[in-house]
């Protein structure tokens, strides 16, 4: 077990190192100017040189690099050329909306997808299973976005129940603000819904085929009790894992949701920011939104560990 987590624990290290290198590249090393692109094709020679300057462009790509890194270790996200403040000010207000959305989310999916899972698994070849595995297509094939006006046509336009876009500041309420975030939620649930409903059927229908499933059945156990005190405790040790991944990019892909709905959440604000050439945004949020991938996916990992060490402690091995 300690050389399983030593091993996930380099893997963690390396894969936010490579994100940071990544990132870095991608928006200040490649070919072009980040301060003429900034400024616009419209700003003088002199204020390009000023702005190039004051971000340090005009030292080696090492340097800022370790400069950039070693801000973020302190917490210090730098300075915002759009709106003038701390990015880190910027991006802990719209944390606020976009994680109680990936939440919202995600108990959604889970909800949904588990009982839709187990009824597909159980019912297998039959209806019930045409039924979800048909639902499940269509939410992989209806885009997020797409989705998401329907339900403002459907529920702000046409029956008027909740509003059309906007949020509702936690200040003014719990239930104004959560209610701002339903649609927002559902939309963006759709997808990741039918992908868990999917892998739960997979999951329940490998657990029977197991011979301690066979054996209880012989003992003259019933459907129901081999269903509830065998196969769904195994069967949702490998679920756990595609659920807690689904929760990082459920972070990741609110996005375009964020701004179908006007959101000021996290999604909105690296969206305005690549409009208004802030470079310092975009590259932090990017690397923000990796790093969450990266660290949900290890968190998981070592939960997933914990609950049934044996396979891990034989890969270690």
């Amino acid at each position: 077990m300690v050389s399983y987590l030593t091993h996930r624990a380099f893997n963690l290290v390396a894969a936010l190192f490579a994100a940071s290198v990544l990132v870095f590249v991608v928006l200040s090393v490649l070919p072009g100017d980040p301060a003429q692109l900034m400024l616009g094709v419209g700003a003088t020679e002199e204020a390009v040189a000023a702005l190039r300057t004051e971000l340090g462009l005009d030292r080696s790509a090492a340097v800022r690099y370790l400069d950039w890194i070693g801000g973020l270790l302190r917490g210090d996200f730098g300075q915002s050329m759009t709106y003038g403040v701390p990015v880190a000010e910027l991006v802990t207000e719209r944390l606020a909306v976009t994680v109680p959305l990936a939440l919202i989310a995600f108990v959604l999916a889970v909800l949904t997808a588990l009982p839709l899972g187990v009824i597909a698994a159980v019912n297998r070849n039959r209806p019930g299973d045409y039924a979800v595995m048909g639902f499940s297509q269509i939410g992989l094939a209806i885009p997020n976005f797409w989705f998401g006006i329907l339900l403002i046509l459907v529920f702000a336009v046409q029956l008027r129940w909740f509003g059309a876009g906007g949020f509702s500041p936690w200040e003014d309420g719990w239930a104004l603000a959560l209610k701002s975030l339903l649609l927002p939620a559902l939309a963006l649930a759709l997808s990741e819904t039918a992908i868990l409903a999917r892998v739960v059927r997979s999951s329940v229908l490998d657990v029977y085929r197991e011979d301690f499933v066979r054996t209880a059945r012989a003992k003259g156990l019933s459907d129901r009790a081999v269903l509830t005190g065998h196969v769904l405790r195994n069967a949702f040790l490998p679920v756990a894992t595609i659920m807690g991944l689904q929760f990082a990019f459920l972070i990741a892909g609110a996005v375009v949701v964020e701004n179908v709905f006007y959101l000021p959440g996290l999604g909105r604000l690296l969206l305005q920011a690549i409009f208004q050439r802030d470079l310092i945004v975009v590259q932090n949020i990017i690397l923000l939104l990796a790093a969450l991938v990266v660290l949900v996916n290890f968190v998981v990992d070592m939960i997933y560990a914990a609950v049934d060490p044996r396979p891990h402690g034989k890969a270690a091995a």
